[in-house]
């Protein structure tokens, strides 16, 4: 299932705000049937920039908040992508070889993932 990280993310959202997936629906003015094909992680994240804020804003996430980066991070992820603003930072892309050699090399804890995040970004 290609997208089950990000439809369990937007169930959780959803379920956070005390809806079902019905009201949820009917507020927002989504398909029923597909919104829960996102859920359940038989559709993949949309593609589409636009329509994903759609869904961020009707989970009431705010533009640039940690949770906003989050859904839009877990997307790509769920997509096989990596973030295009990651991919926009030359010296990210420099160093994601090494981030990848070392999760291959051996399970990393997550305090050594973000330890390990943390190095890239400061260069």
């Amino acid at each position: 299932m290609a997208g089950h990280a990000f439809g369990d993310l937007l169930k959780r959202l959803r379920i956070e705000r005390k809806l079902t997936l019905r009201q949820f629906c009917h507020q927002s003015g989504f398909d029923p049937g597909n919104y829960s094909r996102l859920e359940r992680g038989v559709f993949s994240p949309p593609q589409d920039r636009q329509k994903l804020e759609q869904y961020a804003k009707a989970l009431a996430l705010s533009p640039g908040g940690g949770d906003w980066l989050e859904f839009f991070d877990t997307a790509a992820a769920s997509r096989g992508e990596i973030p295009q603003d990651l991919l926009a930072d030359e010296e990210v892309v420099k160093k994601l070889p090494v981030l990848f050699r070392t999760l291959r090399a051996k399970p990393v804890s997550a305090e050594k993932l973000d330890e390990l995040v943390d190095q890239i970004r400061r260069g």
